[in-house]
């Protein structure tokens, strides 16, 4: 078993900066171990290497992303990233001969058979003659988030960040929120022509790489890379038909009772994140009093939440506040020789700083529970699975909204929250299916992707209407999703676990603390199995089991006092 030294504070984080050279004698070193017999400390030695070269390359992207501004942080992970496929290199090397014939009856049994599976993945997708390639994507995906963290909007005389901009998005004054909607949408109309060359060199670069590793195209070696061993995508299409089925139609229910609600002529684009007729509920304060009663409410609630956030702030291992200089969103990342995960996001004022704190802090928690499983493989579940602990703490959440929302406005909470999960699984199907498209037809001009675009939109989302925004009612909308420029299929994983996070929703209302039983077994699992056992020992239904959606949204509309 790995020997993880918890450190204090983040602050004291320092982990050893690796060359090439250095790097080519470690993993050398493990594949001495291997010829020599020593299965055992090959092992070991294989795993050590793997968490401390991963410790200090999540270290440096999140000092990037905390500061894209710096020129220090900027080149320091421009040198990561040119390390990185060098890395994956002599792991990949070094996974074909641990998995070779003479070997793999003893490896499975040391490692377990989900890690050898995953491993016999992750040798189809790397090859030297594609490393460059590996460089050049994780460059421009760099660019990408550069570009975005150096808007500057102007509202109110005040300039902010994409990120900054969102109080103005959900203000109560629709004309207010459609002069933020306008000002967001010029941007990315000035920048257009710079993403969709981005996103044109992207897609030929993955292409490239899967041809070169013998797909025809890139869509199994993306699946491959994001660690899919249990389905695909054929069971993807399935379940994206299963939202268009029985989620659009509620949500499109939905907003026509909010557009009668607020007596609106039409319900334009910018009406959408506006939920509640009395306003959006803002959270219980600033920044010191959510800290202060989050960790209230994580005592309050069953198994060590408590005790894990209490860690989390006495060893700053948080950074909520927005900053210009701070990359945009949110995300959870960890330093497997810390054995302590770290919180990244944007507290704006709104109601979503609540929803990405909790979303967060479940990775966050999950990643502690699992901390000290035996293999680097099994810290974090594969990606679907992952999504389920942070959305289901989402809503296991929901009994003590009280203390993180502004006075009497909990139960208010808890509708915009559901509103908000059913209206996002249309969208989040949406850009799902644009990937297929994309790298189906990967000589698609842009013209072309912003109408494929549209096409599905209208599908998925019949009821956008983007009135006088010019951008995304020509299809631009999809620019804005950081996850198609950085991270291709990763997005279907949201909706995927938003499928079961809403299932421990249904069993919270019934029997709270079983459903807080099941969110600790599935935490402690980490990516000790696939996604598909994974819920079937947590108790949950699959997401391609036809019908999956049929109970959650007769049990959300009757919450919600809607029908179908």
């Amino acid at each position: 078993m790995h020997d993880v030294a918890m450190m204090n504070n983040f602050s004291s984080l320092n982990f050893p900066r690796p060359t090439a050279a250095e790097l080519d004698s470690r993993f050398g070193a493990v594949l001495s171990l291997i010829e020599s017999n020593d299965l055992t400390s090959a092992l070991d030695r294989f795993d050590h290497e793997r968490r401390t070269f991963e410790s200090w390359a999540a270290l440096v992207h999140l000092r990037f992303s905390q500061n894209t501004r710096d020129e220090t942080t900027r080149s320091e992970r421009d040198y990561a990233d040119q390390l990185t496929p060098k890395v994956t290199a002599h792991e990949v090397k070094i996974k074909k001969r641990l998995l070779a014939a003479d070997l793999i009856a003893d490896v499975r049994e040391k490692i377990g058979s989900h890690v050898a599976e995953l491993w016999q993945s992750d040798i189809t997708t790397f090859d030297s003659r594609i490393e460059t390639a590996l460089e050049e994507e994780a460059r421009l995906s760099g660019d990408y988030t550069s570009l975005l963290a150096s808007a500057r909007i102007t509202i109110d005389n005040k300039s902010v960040n994409l990120s900054g901009l969102a109080p103005w998005q959900e203000h109560p004054d629709r004309t207010v929120r459609h002069t933020a909607e306008q000002a967001r949408w010029s941007f990315f109309a000035e920048k257009g022509e710079e993403l969709d060359t981005l996103y044109d060199r992207l897609v030929s670069l993955r292409h490239g790489m899967a041809q070169t590793l013998g797909f025809d195209t890139y869509t199994p070696l993306g699946y491959r890379r994001m660690r899919r061993v249990d389905y695909g995508p054929t069971d993807v299409a399935l379940f994206r038909d299963e939202v268009a089925t029985h989620v659009t139609p509620l949500v499109a229910t939905l907003l026509e009772k909010r557009r009668e609600d607020m007596q609106w002529p039409e319900l334009r684009y910018w009406d959408e994140s506006f939920i509640d007729l009395h306003g959006n509920p803002k959270p219980a304060g600033g920044y010191d009093l959510l800290i202060e009663r989050a960790q209230t409410m994580f005592d309050r609630m069953p198994g060590q939440l408590g005790a894990f956030f209490r860690m989390m702030v006495e060893g700053n291992y948080l950074d909520l506040k927005n900053r210009d200089e701070k990359a945009g969103g949110g995300f959870c990342t960890s330093f497997p020789d810390a054995g302590m995960p770290f919180i990244f996001a944007n507290f704006n004022g709104t109601h979503g700083d609540i929803n990405v704190f909790t979303h967060e802090m479940g990775h966050a928690y999950q990643n502690w529970r699992s901390r000290m499983l035996p293999c680097i493989d099994e810290l974090w579940p594969t990606m679907e699975a992952a999504e389920i602990n942070s959305m289901g703490l989402e809503f296991l959440t929901w009994p003590h909204m009280d203390l993180m929302v502004e006075d009497g406005a909990a139960e208010r909470f808890r509708h915009m929250h559901l509103i908000g999960s059913l209206c996002f699984l249309p969208y989040g199907v949406c850009v799902d299916h644009f990937q297929h498209e994309v790298y189906a037809h990967p000589d698609m001009t842009p013209l072309e992707r912003h109408e494929t675009w549209r096409k599905l939109e209208r599908h998925y989302m019949p009821w956008c209407d983007y009135g006088d925004l010019a951008y995304p009612a020509m299809g631009g909308r999809w620019q804005a999703q950081g996850h198609i420029y950085r991270s291709p299929f990763y997005y279907i994983d949201y909706t995927l676990a938003l499928c079961c996070a809403m299932q421990l929703w249904l069993l919270s209302r019934r029997d709270e603390a079983a459903a807080m039983r099941a969110y600790e077994q599935l935490c402690a699992q980490g990516g000790s199995a696939p996604f598909t056992k994974l819920i079937a020992d947590a108790g949950l239904v699959s997401p391609f089991a036809p019908g999956a959606l049929a109970e959650v949204v007769k049990e959300a509309s009757a919450f919600l006092n809607q029908t179908t």
